[in-house]
């Protein structure tokens, strides 16, 4: 038997995750992570500094993790610089990244991705890497207290590189293979390459999904009166992720724009869809900018302001108030969530160690800016 021929042999096994089943905390429950309490840290990479929702996480049986990650270094310095052709393998393929300030460019599956603040992405299980990022110059205190924003504009983009992440599980938990070290990319083809793998873990009709802030699928839309209560009117975007996530996150940004101002891009097509809303076995919200004020079930009011981030239960706490240029995401956790597994260790290690050779075919596009859908190779 060949050496490929051995590797794939034992792939049966290592497919789908086959650890603990994930449990959301079905529990009237609420857990707050304040920002004045956060701490960043480079877990993974000297340049990015992480600073995750932990007290969200382990309230909700460590099921779903979301962090703010804010870059920190120039990309020219030997210890940064662009990533390699990497991919991340959470149970169900679920990672979230939405951009609140400077610029990024992304590969993703041969296609280029220059984005910035408001920029949504599923990544998806996909091959990716991070080839470029803004960063301010600011010292480190400076730099992660710089105002952060889900509308593009023109201050913001001129900030470090930050976005919310969010996994199901922790990335240590799961696989993270290198596909492609950096210093084996070839600039003229590595970066063109669609790649097909069968680790993905994606539920049916899950995919890659994109959402520019400025789409038309993206506009927000007048959340009707009564809602909650602002002193400027209160808009909603849907971040559409219901159908590419496989049915297993809602998500939304409910905001409002500066006293006197119009900053929110606004569609014309009538009040919002609130049905979303009302979904989530588990919700998790996260201040952009600005404050909200919630309500827990024994009727007892707090207020969250930017950075905050609250984690509950279905029921166990309710958005009531948003002050003026306020933008506040919204994540609600369905219950497909339930029926997903871990990995365990021996997968994650294995996985991680075949490395680039998890990768079963491969199509070089003629061009990096259009072209078949990312993930094409996966259907």
């Amino acid at each position: 038997m060949s050496a490929p021929a051995a590797v794939h042999s034992n792939w049966a096994s290592l497919v789908h995750p086959n650890g603990d089943p994930i449990r959301l905390n079905h529990q009237d429950f609420v857990a707050i992570d304040r920002d004045r309490d956060a701490t960043y840290d480079p877990i993974y990479r000297p340049q990015a500094l992480y600073n995750r929702v932990i007290n969200g996480f382990q309230a909700n049986n460590e099921a779903f993790l979301l962090q703010e990650v804010a870059t920190n270094l120039p990309i020219y310095r030997p210890d940064a610089g662009p990533t390699d052709f990497h991919l991340h393998l959470p149970p169900g393929g679920f990672q979230l990244v939405l951009v609140t300030s400077g610029l990024f460019t992304f590969d993703y599956d041969g296609l280029l991705h220059h984005v910035g603040p408001g920029a949504l992405i599923l990544q998806s299980a996909i091959v990716h890497r991070q080839s470029s990022y803004s960063w301010s110059g600011l010292p480190t205190d400076a730099n992660l207290k710089t105002a952060q924003t889900v509308v593009p504009d023109p201050l913001s983009m001129g900030y470090s590189g930050k976005f919310i992440e969010a996994f199901i599980t922790e990335p240590t938990t799961f696989p993270n293979p290198t596909v492609v070290h950096s210093d084996e990319i070839d600039e003229a083809e590595t970066p063109r390459l669609a790649w097909s793998h069968p680790f993905h873990d994606r539920p049916p009709a899950a995919s890659f999904w994109f959402q520019d802030p400025l789409s038309l699928d993206a506009l927000y839309r007048p959340l009707p009166d009564g809602i909650v209560k602002s002193p400027m009117p209160a808009h909603v975007r849907d971040l559409a992720i219901v159908a590419p996530s496989g049915h297993l996150v809602v998500g939304h940004i409910i905001a409002t724009d500066p006293r006197g101002q119009s900053l929110l891009p606004k569609g014309t097509a009538g009040a919002a869809d609130i049905t979303g809303l009302g979904k989530g076995e588990v919700v998790v919200y996260r201040v952009i900018r600005g404050t909200a004020e919630f309500k827990d079930g024994a009727g007892k009011r707090f207020e969250l302001a930017m950075g905050d981030s609250i984690t509950a239960g279905k029921n166990a706490a309710t958005l009531v108030g948003l002050g003026e240029n306020t933008q506040l995401l919204r994540l609600g956790l369905l219950k497909g969530m339930d029926d997903l597994r871990r990995w365990t260790t021996a997968q994650r290690d294995e996985i991680d160690g075949l490395a680039g050779r998890i990768v079963t075919r491969t199509e070089a596009r003629p061009q990096r800016t259009q072209g078949r859908p990312v993930g094409f190779l996966y259907e």
